[in-house]
């Protein structure tokens, strides 16, 4: 949707890269004035991030960013691995044995994309059901309140008429969960957040496809959230978004990839931020 909007709408992939074998150095990893880790936290820590990749069951998932949506807080390269069993329903036993939760405002969410739930998003959760949500000149207001949001960037200084000051007539395509959104579901000049449903932002606010224009997450769509970034590399969202490892991802892979991999982010925990 011209600059408002990425062209590419896939905003989450299964990961199609492999995540470094066990033998490639993690020198990068730990800066050279400390004491080096002892053997056994290393292999630790190898051996549960192995099995969190390759037996991938119901607990977890390997995702990766093809877009920048998420900026600054997740970049585009990132790879990630998915809690699918943070946000599902307890049993009358597991409640006891797994932290499920209920999905708060200020976490970050992966869902199927409502328009096209073949796709995986991953984007901010702004509101849960019968939330107020209002945006005034790229500031969030919830329930009235201006909000602190030290995650998010704009990266624009225009003021866009519909995106930024929300919600209002729109100015370009919006999907039909955004147009009855817009019809059914605002009260003065506010979008409230309907039972069953919450409202999800990117970060990066002036280029993100998001709650804005295509409506509310259904609860049935939230797979779950992010973890842990188990590795992050810097490559065009061109070849992330395609379904299949290409060889130029491959021939850039061999040729730079200690160069391009962001060491800094290897193993960095992902935490969402207390919207109130």
């Amino acid at each position: 949707m011209k600059a408002v909007i990425p062209e590419d709408t896939t905003d989450l992939t299964t990961s199609p890269v492999p995540v470094p074998e066990a033998s490639t150095p993690e020198a990068p990893v730990v800066p050279p004035v400390q004491t080096e880790p002892q053997r056994g936290t290393i292999a630790e820590w190898t051996i549960t991030i192995l099995l969190l990749l390759f037996l991938t069951t119901t607990l977890v998932q390997a995702f990766v960013i093809p877009t920048g949506s998420m900026e600054d807080t997740l970049l585009v390269g990132d790879h990630l691995l998915v809690d699918k069993l943070a946000y599902a329903p307890s049993g009358p036993a597991s409640k006891y044995l797994l932290p499920y939760e209920q999905v708060k405002r200020g976490d970050i969410i992966v869902f199927r994309y409502p328009v096209d739930i073949s796709q995986t998003f991953v984007k901010r959760c702004m509101g849960v059901p019968g939330d107020r949500i209002r945006i005034i000149n790229k500031q969030v207001y919830l329930n009235g309140v201006k909000l602190d949001e030290p995650y998010k960037v704009n990266k624009t200084d225009y003021i866009d008429p519909y995106r930024d000051n929300f919600p209002s007539a729109p100015n370009s395509t919006i999907y039909p969960g955004a147009i009855d959104m817009l019809e059914h579901h605002v009260v003065n000049g506010e979008v409230v957040v309907p039972p069953g449903y919450y409202f999800a932002m990117g970060d990066n606010r002036d280029s993100s496809l998001d709650s804005r224009y295509w409506g509310f997450v259904p609860r049935d769509n939230i797979i779950g959230k992010p973890l842990v970034i188990y590795w992050s590399y810097d490559a065009p969202s061109a070849d992330l978004n395609q379904p299949d490892v290409t060889m130029g991802h491959v021939l850039d892979l061999f040729e730079h990839f200690f160069t391009k991999t962001r060491w800094r982010r290897t193993f960095m925990l992902i935490h969402g931020y207390p919207v109130k």
